[in-house]
């Protein structure tokens, strides 16, 4: 089949397929030859302004964004709140070369009540800079909540000087759920526009009217292979993704002690004397303490029972393990696994983190 009798959605420009109905372009297969076909995505779109992630890989991506760095308008990146690191995409800048930024941080009500909110955003400030990105703002919301979604308008409209607004991130950092919100304020339910036509995409941006000649445009979710949540299927998914605020779990480890995390990941307490090490993960994931001297024998003989998630212990790779040594110095830090949460450890504590090989671990001072 030539190029030119390839199938695509009339709303977004994707190739149609039936075979994965969370990849682009999905219709169900008895729709697949009709006229003006469009695919479940931009369905969904028009007839619920529900837009729906679909993860591109990061070449993909790069692929896709290529020629934005030429186009005029400001970017609208949103990440994670609650996994930052994991969720900050690093080659940003060179994507979107000079363009003004706003940092969204979406999620923030999954982290407790207490924390000091304008802390969090000068961290967030901090913690970009280091990674090379120099924000025009920092707006904190929760797109589920509705919470911070008017800040972040009058936001785009400051900056955005009467340009193009592009929005980009990862996989699920709440993407999606933001630009419905931001559809029900800026259109009516029939007017959305999904034909946007960026040559050569695999998948087309979407385009939203925010006013007679301007539009903010949707970018699919480009994918991050060193979190977490890539390694584990859907269903376990919901466990490790915290869906309501974190209550943060205490444990009092002496040396020798071992903390697991389902059996994904792990955290051996080496040396600091007896000490909290404070846990903060989805509510619905199982933290379990042992020895150390027991940990390799019990991740072996337990994983996929006591130790879940994995349900499937043939999904995770024992072999593939890798080790990472810490020292938290003299202030309090973060210990962030990437995809799946952070340990709070106060100053003097020495800790051997265990996850997969690709999974990114990052020692940071603390948030909370």
């Amino acid at each position: 089949m030539s190029e030119l009798d390839v199938l695509k959605c009339i709303g977004c420009g994707a190739p149609l397929q039936s075979e994965d109905s969370d990849a682009p372009g999905y219709v169900p297969e008895h729709n697949l030859f009709r006229e003006d076909v469009v695919c479940k995505r931009c369905f969904r779109l028009k007839n619920y302004n529900e837009v729906q992630d679909v993860g591109l890989d990061s070449d993909d991506f790069l692929n896709l964004l290529n020629g934005l760095a030429d186009k005029k308008g400001i970017i609208v990146n949103v990440v994670d709140v609650f996994d930052f690191e994991g969720s900050f995409i690093n080659a940003i800048k060179r994507i979107v070369g000079n363009k003004k930024i706003i940092l969204v941080a979406n999620k923030i009500d999954l982290l407790p009540k207490q924390i000091n909110k304008r802390r969090v955003k000068e961290w967030l400030k901090k913690a970009a800079k280091k990674y090379g990105l120099d924000a025009e703002d920092v707006v904190l919301i929760s797109a589920d909540k509705n919470e911070g979604i008017e800040n972040l308008l009058t936001s785009i409209n400051s900056i955005r000087n009467d340009e193009d607004v592009y929005i980009v991130g990862t996989t699920n950092v709440g993407k999606s759920t933001l630009i419905n919100k931001l559809i029900e304020r800026s259109v009516g339910e029939k007017d959305v526009v999904t034909t946007s036509r960026f040559p050569g995409t695999t998948l087309d941006m979407i385009d939203i009217p925010l006013d007679e000649t301007t539009f903010m445009y949707d970018t699919p979710g480009i994918i991050q292979a060193h979190q977490m949540t890539h390694l584990v299927s859907e269903h376990e998914l919901k466990t490790i993704m915290p869906r309501i605020e974190i209550k943060q779990r205490v444990y009092q480890l002496n040396e020798g002690q071992t903390l697991f995390f389902g059996g994904l990941a792990r955290i051996d307490y080496i040396s600091g004397g007896k000490r909290p090490l404070v846990c903060y993960f989805s509510n619905d994931l199982n933290i379990h303490r042992t020895k150390t001297e027991k940990a390799n024998e019990l991740w072996r003989n337990q994983l996929g029972s006591v130790l879940t998630p994995p349900h499937n212990p043939e999904n995770f790779d024992l072999r593939n393990v890798k080790a990472v040594r810490l020292e938290t110095g003299k202030e309090k830090r973060d210990v962030m696994i990437s995809g799946l949460g952070f340990i709070t450890i106060d100053a003097g504590a020495k800790v051997i983190v265990r996850v997969p090989k690709n999974v990114d671990v990052i020692l940071r001072n603390s948030i909370m």
